[in-house]
């Protein structure tokens, strides 16, 4: 059965429906790191335990995006993506009925389940419901839900919190979930992929293996140290098993990851300029609060506010972005958010223990800037690369791209910043970093930054390298199309 024609009448309901499904999927994923010191005293469990409530979310998400991606181009995005939306809710109900710590890391295991389904399918859906003209647009809009999710996770946590109980920032989901799996049901199309196709197993289990243990090591290297045999032992079991893979999907004839999408290059840009953004945000936002709250001497609200600047410039930006790499495409605009990064970053290396809440504000704006005008024009270009039955694929990878870009910017930029703070003490610190002395901690700051600057430089010259690649095939092109 071949592909139905593209009906382009339904979407912005298209749009409607799978923002929704974006919006509990991001929320859900910030909401509940405000609640983290209420669940301890709560379900009467220590930190770490309950640190696992927001680790089992990220793992299992992490790891099952590109498989739910594969499922999607095999049997239709459709049917996963209504089912994802089931499985969240319901998994959302459970996790405000748990009664005990480890009953709701469970059952947030299943949430996860549903929020891959979703978001490993919501760009490919949206991709395919708007003409190749509005991609960027399309995309830059899903880019302001994911920014308002983010936003709101903290507040509207906080909030419902204080006036019922924490079990309520899981409830809230039922209502959205119910109206969205209605929506999707009535207004997304279930285009049927052509012939049959096989699952690639030994390449799934492969991965799988190959992600949990870099993601891991990322999560417990922080407490462990990186050095650690343990932490060693899981990096090298992910070298063998992404080896592994690697070498299953090069002899496999119908492969979970087609590797030839990597033989363009304008593709594997896009996906290695994203991850670094991805890399450098996540560092960003994991370090501000302390520097907020223990150089700055802001409130947790306060902080709150001030940690809301980039995601509100995001949702502002992104649709403006979107809608002109429509115009000027995608790879001049990638460029100019690029810079205005880099500007942004160097800004935030020159932050100190006098710095006020104008000038951190002024600092600041750029990354979001940045981050908006970047990232709808790229995420248009990763979907664009590729023909409608891979768009499965493509959107999960362009997931775990930034999953695993945050993942690696907290653990990686997080131990960088506590290494510099301790070499700028001259000792040991055996409270952490935290403890140090101010003076240590904006230098150990400001060196962390200084290297964000220098992978953004990375960025940057491969981000200009796909410009004037892409420049070169469009000449290439455009005779052959006027001269058939």
């Amino acid at each position: 059965m071949q592909h139905q024609a593209a009906d382009y009448s339904r979407k912005w309901y298209v749009m409607a429906a799978v923002s929704m499904g974006i919006f509990l999927a991001t929320i859900d994923g910030s909401i509940v790191n405000v609640a983290l010191p209420t669940l301890v005293r709560s379900l009467n469990a220590n930190f770490p335990t309950v640190q696992w409530v927001v680790l089992s979310y990220l793992l299992t998400l992490s790891t099952l995006l590109l498989g739910v991606g594969r499922f999607g181009d095999m049997i239709g995005k459709k049917p996963i993506y209504t089912t994802g939306f089931v499985v969240f809710t319901i998994g959302s109900v459970l996790c405000g009925l748990a009664p005990t710590a480890y009953w709701l890391i469970a059952f947030r295991v299943l949430q996860a389940i549903g929020g891959a389904m979703i978001f490993a399918l919501g760009m490919a859906i949206v991709t395919e419901a708007f003409p190749p003209g509005e991609r960027g647009k399309a995309l830059g809009l899903s880019g302001t839900v994911v920014s308002v999710g983010i936003v709101l996770g903290p507040t509207l946590g906080g909030i419902l919190i204080d006036a019922l109980s924490w079990r309520w920032i899981f409830f809230v989901n039922l209502p959205v979930g119910i109206i969205g799996t209605l929506m999707v049901l009535r207004f997304v199309p279930a285009f049927t992929p052509a012939g049959r196709q096989q699952f690639d197993y030994f390449g799934a289990i492969t991965l799988f293996i190959s992600l949990v243990s870099l993601l891991l090591a990322l999560t417990l290297g922080q407490q462990l140290g990186f050095g650690d045999t343990r932490i060693l032992l899981l990096f090298a079991g992910w070298v063998i098993f992404l080896t592994s893979f690697i070498v299953i999907e090069w002899r496999t004839p119908q492969p979970m990851i087609d590797l030839r999408l990597f033989k363009n290059n304008l593709f594997s840009v896009s996906l290695i300029t994203g991850f670094i953004t991805f890399v450098a945000i996540a560092g960003a936002i994991i370090l501000m609060p302390f520097y907020l709250e223990n150089v700055l001497g802001y409130s947790t609200r306060q902080v709150g506010l001030l940690l809301a600047v980039v995601p509100i410039v995001m949702g502002v930006v992104a649709p403006v972005s979107g809608a002109l790499s429509d115009r000027f495409g995608t790879r001049l605009i990638t460029a100019i958010g690029l810079v205005a990064l880099l500007f942004g970053y160097y800004a935030m290396s020159t932050l100190n223990a006098e710095t006020t809440a104008f000038g951190y504000i002024l600092r600041l704006s750029p990354i979001g800037i940045g981050m908006g005008i970047f990232q709808s024009p790229n995420n248009s270009a990763i979907m664009g690369s590729v023909s409608r039955r891979r768009l499965g694929i493509a959107s999960g990878l362009l997931s775990i791209t930034r999953v695993l870009g945050q993942t690696a910017g907290i653990a990686v930029l997080g131990a960088l910043w506590a290494g510099r703070v301790a070499y700028h003490t001259g000792s040991i610190l055996e409270g952490g970093a935290t403890t140090a002395p101010t003076v240590a901690q904006v230098a150990g700051l400001q060196d962390t930054f200084l290297i964000i600057v220098g992978l953004l430089v990375l960025a940057l010259v491969l981000g200009v390298w796909g410009l004037i690649q892409a420049q070169r095939l469009s000449q290439q092109i455009t005779p052959a199309q006027a001269n058939p």
